[in-house]
């Protein structure tokens, strides 16, 4: 009998102590919020991201493997500002899980704190495209927003595994070290260019070209998420010539035809500049996201000289 308890109270411990050094399950939409939280969490967290940094955020193909995914979530971190609108609910709802459902303290909305821009000052409808009434949901294009939304995580973390609260602050110390020196590259880099002039084919680098003094002086698409057509092209081209353009930047995921004969017909450079970690091979974390894109967009505007 004696034996038979001690095999019991050593198993009861080996799963308590299990239980204390087991990871937090963390799911994030995008590819830049799941490599924020590695940096933050370490090796107390699993993280797993639902997008590819090849695709485009707004038009995510819901996988059946997703629903899997979500149900083992201890954490979800989404974009917010209705980002994910079109793909991620039903995913949520369906997924079986409440810890991550709606307003639950687990469905981390990583938009939070951070002063979004182009905030519609009237009421948005579907004839304005894909307008977003909380503001432009590309936050993380803009590096300084990193600091942001790790301290967010740092506050999430804490609070589901307090055991390990001083770890992801002092994880946070160094990531924040790390962009500060990176902000100061960057912006070293990117200085000599500051005030060119960029056609996009979406508004998705309008926190990156604040962040780095780049004027965009117009889009590809007529309104956000509207294909653009022949007519608004012939009226495009004169404008951005006129305007003096440079560079046309995409995402990797964006059709090189229209803007390829858009950039040839202004003499400007066509650029692609992903958006999110893994739009590239060389882009493996949120450092070397801006890295990439810092040193294409530098290297065009060279050539250009």
């Amino acid at each position: 009998m004696r034996m038979i308890r001690s095999v019991s109270w050593l198993g009861l411990l080996l799963a308590a102590l299990a239980s204390a050094h087991a990871k937090l399950n963390v799911v994030a939409t995008l590819p830049d919020y799941g490599a924020i939280a590695e940096e933050i969490g370490g090796d107390m967290v699993k993280v797993t991201s639902l997008a590819k940094g090849t695709e485009d955020p707004h038009f995510i193909d819901a996988r059946p493997s997703f629903l899997r995914i979500l149900n083992q979530a201890d954490v979800l971190l989404e974009g917010g500002a209705e980002m994910e609108i079109g793909w991620l609910p039903a995913l949520v709802n369906n997924a079986r899980n409440p810890k991550i459902l709606g307003d639950a303290p687990r469905h981390v909305l990583m938009a939070q704190g951070i002063p979004l821009l182009d905030v519609p000052l009237a009421p948005v409808d579907r004839s304005m495209g894909d307008v977003h009434p909380a503001g432009n949901p590309h936050f993380a294009h803009d590096p300084a927003n990193g600091r942001i939304m790790a301290a967010h995580l740092v506050e999430v973390f804490s609070k589901l595994d307090p055991a390990n609260a001083l770890l992801y602050e002092a994880n946070l110390r160094k990531f924040n070290e790390r962009l500060d020196q990176k902000l100061a590259e960057w912006a070293r880099l990117m200085e000599p260019f500051r005030g060119t002039k960029v056609v996009t084919y979406h508004k998705s680098y309008e926190y990156f070209a604040a962040r780095f003094g780049l004027e965009i002086v117009g889009q590809i698409e007529p309104k956000p998420g509207i294909e653009p057509s022949p007519t608004h092209i012939n009226a495009l081209i004169p404008r951005m010539k006129e305007a003096g353009a440079k560079l046309v930047l995409i995402e990797p995921n964006r059709p090189r035809k229209t803007p390829q004969y858009v950039a040839d017909a202004i003499g400007a450079k066509l650029v692609i500049v992903p958006g999110m970690v893994g739009g590239h091979e060389k882009i493996k974390d949120y450092f070397s996201l801006f890295d990439y894109d810092v040193a294409q967009i530098t290297a065009a505007l060279k050539e250009l000289k």
